[in-house]
């Protein structure tokens, strides 16, 4: 069982299973594009917000096991987030069908937010590989932290687009109540076996 955890192809499998999913409801009609494109950027700000809360969740609680070995699949979780805002980006603009629906629209609140997280993303997901981590040394970090206002941008969009704004503050707050502990140098105390 620990083989098969550890093992890359079955977590990125794991992290496919929502798209694959979506994408069959495509197939067969019971889903269309509207609802595909809620549903892709919903997966892409949760894989977001994920890999953003394993470094206040290790300052808060240590470097426990289980956290070292999500924190070896952080990158992962980025990437994942990242084409999962691609396919929302597809779905959005199939479902658009035209390109002035798509630029009449594209100075909303809702709709450059979305825009704007996307760009951000891209150089932090084409620089989540080994060789970006070798070649931009001590500027790879930086060019990470690019994650944080990619994050509030995705929240702003996901507050503004949505009817109702309890889901988008369902997922987010969970990551901020993290920050702020972190940022509060608050620790879980841990006892080993416990």
């Amino acid at each position: 069982m620990r083989m098969v955890l550890n093992n890359k192809i079955f977590f990125w499998a794991v992290l496919a299973v929502p798209g694959m999913f979506l994408l069959l409801r495509l197939a067969n009609g019971s889903a269309d594009f509207m609802e595909a494109t809620a549903h892709s950027g919903e997966w892409a700000a949760r894989w977001m917000i994920l890999a953003m809360m394993i470094g206040p969740f290790i300052a808060v609680a240590g470097l426990q096991p289980w956290l070292r070995w999500m924190l070896e699949r952080r990158r992962a979780l980025g990437v994942a987030a990242f084409i999962y805002a691609l396919f929302h980006l597809y779905f959005y603009m199939t479902d658009m069908g035209a390109w002035d629906a798509i630029w009449d629209e594209v100075l909303l609140p809702g709709i450059w937010t979305g825009w704007a997280a996307l760009f951000i993303m891209l150089p932090i997901a084409l620089s989540s590989n080994n060789l970006s981590m070798r070649r931009l040394k001590a500027g790879w970090k930086k060019l990470q932290r690019l994650v944080y206002p990619a994050a509030v941008l995705t929240l702003l969009h996901w507050l503004w687009v949505h009817s109702s704004p309890v889901e988008a503050w369902i997922h987010f707050t969970p990551l901020m109540l993290l920050y702020a502990a972190r940022i509060f140098n608050f620790k879980i105390p841990y006892k080993a076996g416990a």
